[in-house]
């Protein structure tokens, strides 16, 4: 009786009650003052509507993830910097949402924004997406770093989950404090644990990431 009037509290109230599957944490849990901005819970981003999947702005990731990030986190606040997250864990689910929509050619509502220089129909053909993805593994970052008093990003050189070769971690065309910003980056994140995807300044792994092979589904609530 106790477990059911519990249970309908919850309910009533609109509290969750999903459990998260072994391993996982909600980030927030272990780096409290973490900036979270979950763009494929919202629409600022290359779909321009919230992704499948996505249903909370609670960034997930595996405990492991999560407990190196703070070590970044408590460095960065040395300088008076701070992370910004905008992806974590991302369920197959939001996946197959953004392979559906790749292959709707004339769905091109933010292309002006993130995809400027590439046609659409060769976004599977050049990479920028796939049929899996790495965030699904939940040891997968995309990340900036923002001033600790006004909380605004560091000038990268590009916006996050810009498609392009400007993207790119070593492009050329930057300027000195842009290649600086990129670089501090990678290298704090780097001496924590994670490995960067050479395409994408913001994109890092964990290093010896504890679920290397599978890809959950579970949504983020």
């Amino acid at each position: 009786m106790k477990h059911l009037i519990l249970y309908l509290f919850l309910f009533i109230y609109g509290f969750s009650i999903a459990q998260l599957p072994e391993g996982f944490v909600d980030a927030k849990t272990i780096i409290p003052n973490l900036d979270v901005e979950l763009r494929y819970f919202g629409t600022n981003n290359f779909v321009g509507k919230p992704i499948t999947g996505y249903t909370s702005n609670k960034l997930v990731l595996t405990k492991q993830t999560a407990e190196a990030l703070k070590q970044v986190q408590n460095e960065l606040q040395l300088k008076n910097l701070c992370l910004k997250v905008y992806d974590g864990y991302r369920p197959q689910q939001a996946v197959n949402h953004f392979v559906k929509w790749a292959r709707k050619l004339n769905d091109t509502i933010n292309k002006h924004i993130f995809y400027p220089d590439v046609k659409k129909r060769s976004l599977f053909k050049e990479g920028y997406i796939a049929s899996r993805s790495g965030h699904s593994r939940g040891s997968t970052v995309d990340l900036t770093i923002i001033d600790g008093n006004t909380g605004k990003p560091l000038d990268m050189g590009s916006p996050y989950d810009f498609f392009g070769e400007i993207s790119w971690v070593d492009y050329k065309k930057l300027t000195d404090k842009q290649k600086a910003n990129r670089q501090l980056l990678q290298v704090v994140m780097k001496k924590h644990g994670f490995r960067n995807y050479p395409k994408e300044w913001w994109h890092f792994t964990l290093r010896n990431e504890p679920y290397p092979n599978t890809y959950f589904d579970f949504p983020i609530e």
